[in-house]
């Protein structure tokens, strides 16, 4: 009861402060900034430790810079992400600006679905609300549900006020199955780390080894349904430019875990770009793979198994 009640009075904390002008928010996270990277420290060792392993070229001096970056860039996300309770169609529109939209577009024109690939990355909360707005299909956002309710609920009818229809990560097959006569957008967050039990595929991902969501993969083989990957170019504060790029338009084409390379190094080389914009604080490399057994061991069990 406690923490149910405490969630409700956060939420209704939360929904006054969005009702203030985005000038005034800012301001507001220039002092959050400080808070949690200077007061705080606010995962600070996790953020250090994702940026050493991914740049081990860079110098200390480089990792530092980029670390205050990230927090400054996080506190205003933190803040944007408040500012959706309120914002308009118009104002979103005005800061996520979409490029190369007509070749989406020609696809759900012939009445054709398309599936996006997205990433922590920039402002994708803004983005994702976006696509409701800018696209003529219907756009099904994957997401994965929080464990407090009362906070899953509060994103929920956040993310779907533009008429995105959210779909939890264990739907996603359901719901394309039941839309599968119209033309839609799922969009995926491909850097999502699968669970442990769920790490099926391994590859190098920023000099680690990584395990990979393979949910777009297989369904864009299924259904030969081309992929695009949403590059979010983050231009100042508060604005943002996506382009729609076309990573694979004839999936069913593609060899197993070609599409998922794709949209991993592509994903790569827009972090290297510009490295402050991604969630860094996220735990994406806390499962490491399992260790095979070695050649000549197997060699060894497999004349076992031939003599018992």
């Amino acid at each position: 009861m406690i923490n149910k009640g405490l969630s409700k009075a956060g939420i209704f904390l939360l929904n006054v402060l969005s009702l203030l002008p985005l000038f005034v928010l800012y301001r507001l996270a220039d002092t959050f900034y400080v808070i949690i990277f200077y007061v705080f420290g606010y995962r600070r060792k996790v953020v250090k430790e994702n940026l050493l392993n991914a740049f081990p070229e860079k110098t200390v001096t480089e990792i530092y810079a980029i670390e205050k970056q990230f927090y400054k860039f996080l506190a205003s996300l933190f803040i944007e992400v408040i500012k959706m309770k309120s914002i308009s169609k118009r104002e979103l529109n005005k800061r996520v600006k979409f490029k190369n939209a007509d070749l989406v577009e020609a696809y759900l024109k012939n009445k054709e679905s398309v599936l996006f690939c997205s990433s922590h990355y920039g402002n994708y909360e803004w983005v994702c609300m976006a696509i409701g707005l800018n696209f003529s299909g219907a756009h099904f956002p994957i997401y994965k549900p929080l464990s407090s309710e009362a906070f899953d609920n509060w994103f929920l009818k956040m993310r779907s006020k533009f008429g995105n229809q959210m779909v939890s990560m264990r739907q996603t097959l359901r719901a394309i199955q039941a839309n599968k006569h119209q033309p839609t957008v799922f969009t995926f967050g491909s850097d999502q780390a699968p669970s442990k039990d769920e790490s099926n595929y391994w590859t190098t991902f920023l000099n680690q080894q990584s395990s990979i969501q393979l949910g777009v993969e297989k369904i864009a083989r299924k259904t030969n349904r081309p992929v695009f990957y949403l590059k979010i170019n983050y231009l100042k504060r508060g604005y943002y430019e996506v382009d729609c790029v076309p990573i694979c338009l004839k999936p069913s084409e593609t060899a197993e875990f070609e599409i998922t390379n794709m949209h991993t190094l592509f994903l790569e080389d827009i972090i290297r770009e510009a490295p402050a914009y991604w969630l860094w604080s996220h735990r994406r490399w806390k499962y490491k793979p399992e260790p095979k057994i070695s050649s000549i061991f197997e060699k060894d069990y497999n004349l076992i198994n031939e003599l018992a």
